[in-house]
């Protein structure tokens, strides 16, 4: 079964000031970009937020579900998740520059944790095998980093910067120009 794509979006946000789901990057929110990735692999697509998460409208094949308030570990969302499908990928909200290709990609991959790039925690594939591990992991605060410490990855480095996240204002600009360039 094909993994459905899980955009995490119960962080703080704290670092741009709230709402990152919300924040306006070229005139579309942050979390257009990697829901609009998604469609074009042709994977499910559903939100995972906090109760409190303010989202913007969504189309009305993306679903969204509600992840606990506690504990806060980026983690949680991908647990529930996983506890609506058998593998999902996760992909941060702030991620704009993840293509349909790399998706595509992870998930094709048979393993019940990967990563598509080595030492970067997402976007990654979980499947319900790696659940023990997982919860452990959020159990203990343990980063994502080791978590997929060991785990397969599609390829070796990120030459494009796929993964380039939205954290900061500067982050902000950084994407705003690089989108202004294309």
């Amino acid at each position: 079964m094909d993994p459905c794509a899980a955009i995490l979006a119960g962080g703080a946000g704290s670092r741009i000031g709230g709402d990152k789901a919300l924040v306006a990057l070229a005139g579309r929110p942050l979390i257009a970009y990697p829901l609009a990735a998604a469609e074009h692999a042709g994977l499910t697509r559903v939100v995972v937020a906090k109760a409190d998460t303010r989202l913007p409208p969504l189309p009305a094949t993306v679903a969204v579900l509600r992840e606990p308030d506690e504990p806060r570990h980026p983690l949680l969302g991908v647990l529930t998740a996983l506890a609506a499908f058998p593998a999902v990928i996760a992909i941060p909200c702030d991620m704009p520059f993840i293509d349909d290709d790399a998706l595509s990609e992870l998930a094709a991959m048979p393993q019940q944790l990967a990563t598509l790039y080595a030492g970067e925690p997402f976007p990654s594939l979980y499947r319900r095998g790696a659940l023990p591990a997982l919860r452990a992991a959020v159990a203990s605060n343990r980063s994502l980093r080791s978590v997929h410490a060991h785990s397969a990855w599609a390829r070796a480095s990120d030459p494009a910067g796929l993964t380039f996240s939205v954290n900061t204002l500067e982050d902000l600009a950084a994407a705003a120009q690089r989108l202004s360039r294309r």
